[in-house]
């Protein structure tokens, strides 16, 4: 049995594992680190045991110690998570196993989630996701400060990478910071994030030819430079500003030749404010002069880790002078093992130990690069309109709403369920257009600026099988309409329907309550056939200057009650055939001022009873004659003849005197006159006088006087 596999107290290469310290022994480690990326190693283990149950040391955690001293840089500690095992032939009569060991951040590629985050900032994010299957090891060494996402979505990825994702687009990056037991995800943003390595160390160079072999130092160093765009410019847009287009660019300086087309332009940039702007249109630039100088190199130090800081130092020569600086550790390719097969378990053979690594200037700011998918929708979703519960309409001044995704299983449904997501119309002006507001219930089509999952928009609404048609499309596929419903509560509606049956086509509008029509200029309504109209309460109508009314043939009119009609001007009708009236009450006419009425014909009036009265005169004319009726008497004016005839008799009578009076002669005639006065009756001429009778002249009186 080799005497290496019983104790691992001295060697150079040691693992700790949940079986124990000596159920195995590591043979080589070998592995790479970078920042912001996931380190893996693979080991090579051996085993008295050939029984090891793989599930025993699959998900577990192990430590692996490279050097035999106290603290770093003579000793390095990588601890990790299996995620992969596997058993081999037998080498020397031991057991041989393979395992790759992963931070636990690695875990999260094994798990893909759809969810919505809201009211966060991106760090938080990746916190929280990280936080929650139990992850805690997490050390913040973040300085800027970032700005609150309204909304942001992991879709159909992996948790690793929409973390990823997150902090490639902030320039957010992270190494693991290993101790005896555990690792540390350390969040960086700026060159200050890294701290010197141990007691500020500082590492030799020396080159190859140097012999230098008992000393741990750098004994490669390559330095390329590489041309990268100086100027990157975002733009994107703000609905809220639609004419202040948000743009930002950030440039940089080198000494090299340059030209024009060193300039980088993206849209959409992802953002909202200039602050925002400036912010990424310089991250993006940093990313890419990030890779403007790589430095590379070679050595057996272990105190060279990804994420620390160094100082070079140059005892020999062998480097340009302007070498000599600090540098930050970008990555590193690690190989180590030892000889489980010789002697006393020390390891045989020259390279127990070597390390390729890049590396930038410690004043250089790190940014990863943007390597991670953002995915893409491919094309329109459906989702359910939510809002605050008791409402029927949730929406703000936009005419936005919020959704509930159905691949959403955290949502409540609830007015948190999304972010605020813009609704199409079929016009949107300035103050005018088409608005129909999504109900909360309702299912909209959703789709995706650019593909965006954090961009939603809604470009449609579908029924299903809650929320049916208002009419069967199998019984009634030639009607269109525009119905809407009462809020809140329902049990009313407003409609505008079309039937384009043939033979029975019809426009159908209904108000549920009031209608209003307004015509800035003419209307016009032509109906071929009949109208009509039903008006169940009153019906006012207003017209401010003339209203004319044809109607070719006959127009009826029944009124079951009273009419009132007011002119405040002249009132004037025209009936070009008969003019008939039936009142079959009282008629009462008023007229404060004249009152012509003019007949060519005719004028016939019937009546039991005709009563005339005036408050001063009345005259009747014919011609040149007349009657007038005065308060002060009658008064009858011709210029012809005037006759009175009766078939019986005439009484003329008057209280205080009465005359006839001829101004050529007066005659009265009859079978019998009688003249008779109750005083004195005078007969007197101015000119010659006769009384004659053609029979008997009577003169009596109790004087009879003839002069």
């Amino acid at each position: 049995m080799p005497a290496g596999l019983r104790t691992q107290a001295n060697r150079t290469i040691a693992i700790n594992t949940p079986l124990g310290p000596e159920k195995v022994a590591i043979q080589s480690i070998r592995g790479q680190e970078e920042l912001g990326r996931l380190f893996q190693y693979e080991l090579e283990l051996l085993s008295e045991d050939d029984t090891i149950v793989l599930e025993d040391l699959l998900g577990q955690n192990v430590t692996v110690r490279i050097g035999l001293g106290e603290s770093a840089p003579d000793v390095r500690y990588i601890n990790g998570y299996i995620n992969r095992i596997s058993q081999h032939e037998y080498r020397g009569g031991l057991a041989v196993y393979r395992a790759t060991l992963v931070p636990w951040l690695w875990f999260l590629t094994r798990h893909s989630d759809c969810r919505i985050f809201q009211e966060m900032t991106f760090p938080d994010i990746v916190k929280e996701v990280c936080r929650q299957p139990g992850f805690t090891d997490i050390k913040d060494q973040l300085a800027d400060t970032y700005e609150t996402r309204d909304f942001c979505v992991q879709y159909r990825e992996t948790t690793f990478n929409f973390v990823s994702r997150l902090m490639e687009q902030e320039g957010i990056y992270y190494y693991f910071a290993h101790e005896n037991g555990k690792h540390e995800l350390v969040l960086c943003d700026a060159p200050d994030a890294h701290a010197a390595l141990a007691g500020g160390l500082e590492i030799p160079f020396y080159p190859p030819d140097a012999g230098k072999r008992n000393e741990q130092h750098i004994r490669g160093w390559t330095v390329q430079k590489q041309i990268q765009s100086l100027k990157y410019e975002l733009s994107d847009f703000d609905f809220e500003k639609p004419n202040a287009p948000v743009v930002s660019n950030s440039q940089q300086q080198r000494d090299h030749a340059t030209g024009p087309w060193e300039e980088m332009f993206d849209y959409p940039g992802e953002y909202v404010t200039s602050a925002e702007a400036q912010h990424f249109s310089t991250i993006r630039l940093q990313e890419l002069q990030a890779r403007y100088e790589q430095i590379s190199g070679q050595g057996d130090h272990l105190g060279i880790v990804v994420g620390g800081r160094f100082k070079l130092t140059l005892p020999a020569k062998g480097l340009r002078p302007d070498q000599a600086r600090e540098y930050v550790v970008t990555g590193t390719s690690l190989q180590a093992s030892q000889d489980l097969f010789g002697s006393g378990g020390e390891a045989g053979g020259e390279d127990l130990y070597s390390i390729a690594f890049t590396v930038i200037a410690a004043t250089e700011h790190f940014r990863p690069a943007r390597t991670t998918p953002k995915p893409l929708i491919q094309g329109p979703q459906t989702a359910i309109v939510a809002g605050k519960e008791g409402e029927e309409i949730w929406t703000d001044e936009y005419g936005r709403v919020k959704v509930q995704f159905h691949w959403d299983r955290y949502s409540a449904g609830d007015e948190k369920s999304s972010c605020w997501c813009r609704v199409s119309q079929n016009w949107a002006g300035k103050r005018w257009g088409a608005m129909f507001m999504p109900r909360i219930g309702q299912e909209v089509i959703v789709e995706f600026l650019e593909g965006d999952p954090d961009r939603p928009i809604i470009t449609g609404r579908v029924y299903n099988g809650q929320n049916m048609p208002p009419y069967k499309p199998t019984e009634m596929g030639t009607v269109s309409t525009i119905k809407s419903n009462s809020s809140k509560g329902g049990a009313g509606f407003n409609e505008i329907r079309f039937e384009d049956k043939k033979n029975e086509e019809q426009v159908f509008i209904h108000a549920q309550k009031n209608m209003d029509v307004r015509v800035l200029n003419d209307r016009f309504e032509t109906v071929v056939n009949n109208r009509h109209l039903v008006v169940e309460n009153d019906k006012y109508e207003h017209v401010k200057h003339d209203r004319h009314l044809v109607v070719d043939n006959d127009r009826f009119e029944h009124i079951k009650r009273d009419v009132s009609i007011t002119v405040d001007g002249k009132h004037a009708e025209a009936v070009t055939g008969s003019y008939s009236q039936k009142v079959t009450g009282d008629v009462a006419e008023v007229f404060e001022a004249n009152q012509s009425t003019e007949i060519t014909d005719n004028l016939y009036i019937k009546a039991k009873n005709i009563c005339l009265e005036a408050v001063e005169n009345i005259t009747i004319k014919v011609g040149k004659t007349s009657i007038a009726l005065e308060t002060t008497g009658v008064g009858l004016a011709t210029k012809g003849d005037i006759k009175a005839e009766a078939t019986k008799n005439i009484e003329l009578k008057a209280t205080t005197e009465f005359k006839a009076e001829g101004t050529a002669a007066v005659k009265v005639k009859g079978a019998q006159v009688d003249v008779k006065a109750d005083g004195m009756a005078t007969f007197e001429g101015t000119g010659p006088t006769a009384v004659k009778s053609a029979a008997i002249l009577t003169v009596q009186g109790s004087l009879v006087k003839i002069n």
